[in-house]
């Protein structure tokens, strides 16, 4: 069975190709790929749920010491009868937990559109069942908010299967055809040959990995997927406000130039 429970500290890194390819060769002395590895890449999908005006990742993006999202993943594209997540992810003081249970894609559907939980399976987390049933109740109004999805490579400590690094590319969302099983495209939330590593610890890091990414120059930064995608949407929906409030300045300026024509006409026509 899967791992369903995580506790971990994350830390995140952006990247050049040229950074990512120089590290990512650097890494395999002491790391080797994943078991979802098996080819280059593996595409991860993923539904993001929120509130109606978007509670969860306001919240989020105002670093309070606790959050959480609710997302359903699956890995690649997936039918109704196929086998993906239904995670809640909560930060709390920095330390990551991230709790998860199997369903079947329209058993999830089904679970967030009704509040109704599924009929316990053999491959379902009872426990993770109940804590979504009490957020689900919580905030009542969740729908569906964001699709996101990437391409994936992923290392594990050679050493310990406490220590792991993900790569993350060709990062691709949309607000709209929000169900998983409609494709994996999207608009690009990254800058063209840029990528996201995410170094994930149970407990510290190893020295080796610290000097590493000392000699690389590689520094972390604070960067959400679900977080940056809505801020961009923000500042697009900004900008289309400002452009229309600027377009509709430009017309009553326009109007009012030709009301004062037309009034200076009409003064010299009659005198």
């Amino acid at each position: 069975m899967a791992i369903e429970v995580f506790n971990r500290h994350e830390n995140k890194y952006l990247m050049s190709h040229a950074q990512y390819e120089a590290f990512y060769q650097a890494l395999l002395q002491y790391m080797e790929k994943d078991e979802y590895n098996k080819n280059e890449f593996y595409s991860i999908s993923n539904l993001y749920f929120d509130t109606e005006h978007d509670t969860m990742i306001r919240t989020s993006l105002m670093k309070p010491k606790y959050k959480e999202k609710l997302r359903l993943r699956a890995y690649g594209v997936p039918n109704e009868d196929s086998k993906v997540y239904l995670e809640i992810k909560k930060k709390v003081n920095g330390l990551v937990n991230k709790r998860r249970t199997a369903l079947k894609l329209n058993e999830a559907y089904d679970f967030v559109r009704t509040k109704a939980t599924p009929e316990l399976k053999n491959y379902m987390n009872k426990q993770v069942l109940g804590e979504i049933d009490y957020i689900l109740r919580m905030y009542e109004d969740l729908r569906p908010k964001l699709y996101l999805s990437y391409d994936r490579k992923a290392l594990f400590d050679k050493a310990s299967r406490d220590l792991r690094i993900t790569f993350d590319t060709n990062i691709r969302c949309r607000r709209y055809d929000l169900k998983l099983e409609q494709g994996d495209y999207g608009e690009q939330l990254l800058e063209p040959g840029q990528w996201l590593m995410e170094v994930k610890a149970e407990k510290t890091v190893p020295l080796w990995l610290s000097k590493l990414l000392s000699e690389h120059g590689l520094y972390r930064t604070s960067f959400s997927k679900y977080g940056n995608e809505y801020k961009k949407m923000i500042r697009t929906q900004n900008q289309i406000r400002s452009q229309n409030t600027s377009r509709t300045q430009e017309w009553n300026r326009m109007q009012d130039m030709n009301a004062t024509d037309k009034t200076l006409k009409e003064t010299i026509a009659y005198a």
